[in-house]
């Protein structure tokens, strides 16, 4: 028995994907999966092989620069880049207008390509990355089953009224005036509108008699996965497909000498990462810095700070008992962490929240503004301005986050041992076989 992976040539979205597949290995079945290049040491790490299919025209190895990008893909990082200085309309238009190009890229090309792939894997059963439409452009046409795994806010899979790209819900810290809000809504209409007529072509180039979709952004395997905690998604009024909420996909990383040693002491820290992506954000970095400098004058709280494409030395002065890396190994350190800072990505809040540790969350794109008004709506974290806050103001946030009675701190607890004896690789196992581990 063999289970096919299907993911973008992204570490952010190979890890969790790969992370679930364990249970099949566990379980004595083989894995293959199919990405690009970039990401192969991943694979291997994981003990998986892997088949060429890039899905898309960027990739990220574990820290993206544009400069390592190619030439068009460079540019869209650069403008994307400069939006989230100006703010979370201007982000989010950005990100509807790169989204014809970004998401479905080269869409007949890829979709063959997927189909050669599962001809010569033949798998039992298959989990492909949500976003990777190419590759599900091809299951769906050719009526392949999958286990559709949604990373992210769930609203990356629009129900009801909401349209893709636009957040149903926005935390307290940021908002916008109504007609910047219409003018958004407006262009991810008509975006969803032309990738619907994007997808629909090439289905029809793949198969002249398939049947056009209403909405491709609505779309989802016969089994939905998402990668996220029930907790956070409760009570906000969104009824979903039939689907499994994994809670996380808590990784095993290697073993970091470094790291280890400067955990041996039980001095609280706050780990900060601001994701592949958005660490090159020095000027979010450096206000976090100050504000964790004056924490930890003022409490020795100490700081664990993954710099990402950030150079360190913009972060000013960094003292003795902080550990500064380019990368670090984020579950284990939010193993023992009293708070995290993060930008919302999937993996950081799925990872904190599976391991009972509040989040201060500062959103700059996508459905990071959904997932920090959760966050807020929860009362398991606090959200930012990450373009307003300054240091003083992120200060007193983290020693809200960071008191031994914080009100989020009991339910976080509870979700961690829920998700200690039920992990998201054996919920995911068990849905898609059917069978009980």
């Amino acid at each position: 028995m063999t289970l096919l992976v299907i993911s973008p040539d992204y570490a952010s979205h190979l890890l969790p994907l790969a992370t679930l597949a364990t249970a099949w290995t566990d379980a004595a079945e083989n894995v293959v999966v199919a990405t690009g290049p970039a990401t192969e040491p991943l694979v291997h790490r994981f003990g998986f092989r892997r088949v060429d299919l890039p899905l898309g025209r960027g990739a990220n190895a574990g820290v993206i620069r544009a400069e390592d990008q190619v030439a068009e893909e460079a540019d869209s990082l650069a403008g994307f880049f400069a939006a989230t200085r100006r703010g979370m309309v201007e982000t989010l238009t950005y990100q509807a207008r790169e989204r014809l190009t970004d998401l479905m890229w080269d869409p007949v090309g890829r979709a063959q390509a997927t189909l050669r792939v599962v001809e010569q894997v033949a798998p039992s059963a298959i989990l492909v990355d949500h976003l990777a439409f190419g590759a599900r452009l091809a299951l769906h046409t050719a009526g392949i089953p999958y286990a559709d795994v949604v990373l992210g806010h769930p609203t990356a899979l629009p129900v009801g009224d909401e349209v893709y790209g636009y957040p149903p819900s926005w935390p307290s810290a940021l908002s916008a005036d109504a007609g910047s809000l219409e003018a958004l809504r407006a262009i991810c209409d008509e975006v969803s509108s032309r990738f619907t007529a994007q997808w629909n072509t090439a289905a029809a180039e793949l198969d002249p008699g398939a049947t056009p979709v209403a909405d491709a952004f609505r779309l989802h395997g016969e089994t939905v996965l998402y990668n996220y905690p029930a907790e956070l998604a409760e009570g906000d009024g969104r009824v979903l497909p039939p689907h499994v909420f994994l809670g996380s996909a808590q990784r095993v990383e290697p073993r970091d000498d470094e790291v280890e040693s400067w955990l041996v002491t039980d001095e609280p820290f706050v780990y900060v990462s601001l994701g592949s992506f958005l660490s090159v954000r020095d000027d979010v970095l450096s206000r976090l810095a100050e504000a964790l400098r004056a924490l930890h004058s003022a409490t020795g709280i100490r700081a664990a700070i993954a710099s990402g494409s950030t150079p360190i030395e913009r972060l000013g002065p960094i003292p003795e008992s902080w550990l500064v890396r380019e990368y670090l190994p984020q579950v284990r350190l939010l193993s023992r962490a009293r708070a995290a800072v993060t930008h919302g990505g999937n993996n950081s809040v799925t990872e904190a929240v599976g391991q009972g540790v509040p989040l201060l969350v500062l959103p700059m794109s996508t459905d990071q503004f959904a997932g920090a008004a959760a966050l807020e709506r929860t009362g398991l974290g606090v959200a930012a301005d990450p373009n307003a806050a300054g240091p003083d103001e992120l200060r007193v946030a983290l020693e809200t986050l960071c008191a031994e009675d914080f009100a989020g701190r009991a339910p976080l607890a509870a979700i961690a041992e829920g998700q200690r004896r039920a992990p998201g690789p054996r919920r995911a196992f068990e849905a898609v076989t059917g069978t009980t581990r």
